[in-house]
């Protein structure tokens, strides 16, 4: 008679708990790795998108740094702004320069430290929001000309620099939109990166990694990230 080999229950027990330990062990890394892998992609993907809006924007309307001659009021001028630049966006919610309409996050603004920078744009009106079709709150501010950009809505998230909200900035003519501190040297980028969080979306496109989060110490011009 043949004799059929197979595990025991004790033994089958035994694997059972080893995976279970292993998964607990490197799921959390998993899941860590991908929410920051799509992070990348949409910082990536926003900073596409609000160029090619704003080129098209301009091909419609003119420079850039012509939009403004006849607006005497920053309120006006975001409105000018926003409107220019939305037309050419998917949007499924837009607050305008309104104010408390939830388009954009009512919490303060952190910084990457996660300690308090700025009021929320959600109570300016010189700040145009609005939320865009893949749930991504957008805060356009007259003036300086900026981008803030809640990649994950007005009710998630930490709420702070460098870790869901990323900065980008109109410059140059003919005008275009950058990240942050793009064209600073390096210094100046890391030492934001580790304290503000502006320039965290310079870092990301030049990188292509959130290690100031993980590693912000090891990081320097010649090892930009904690591998």
């Amino acid at each position: 008679m043949k004799k059929i080999l197979a595990f025991t229950l004790a033994e089958t027990l035994i694997v059972m708990g080893i995976i279970g330990i292993v998964s607990a062990l490197t799921l959390p890394n998993l899941n860590s790795s991908t929410g920051e892998k799509e992070k990348i992609v949409k910082v990536k993907k926003i900073y596409q998108n609000l160029n090619d809006a704003l080129g098209r924007a301009q091909a419609v309307y003119g420079p850039f740094e012509e939009w403004f001659i006849n607006d005497t009021t920053q309120n006006a001028k975001a409105k000018r702004f926003g409107d220019r630049i939305t037309e050419f966006m998917k949007v499924s919610k837009n607050c305008g320069t309104e104010t408390n309409k939830g388009c954009f996050s009512a919490q303060n603004i952190l910084n990457v430290k996660l300690t308090n920078l700025a009021t929320s744009h959600d109570i300016s009106d010189t700040a145009y929001k609005i939320i865009t079709a893949d749930g991504t709150s957008i805060s356009f501010l007259a003036g300086l000309w900026e981008f803030y950009v809640d990649i994950d809505g007005p009710n998630k998230g930490k709420n702070a620099l460098g870790h869901d909200i990323f900065a980008y900035k109109v410059e140059g003519s003919p005008s275009v939109i950058n990240t942050i501190y793009i064209s600073s040297p390096f210094s100046t980028i890391l030492s934001d990166v580790k304290n503000s969080g502006y320039s965290c979306s310079t870092w990301i496109i030049n990188y292509d990694n959130m290690d100031y989060l993980k590693c912000p110490d090891k990081l320097s011009e010649n090892q930009t990230s904690c591998k």
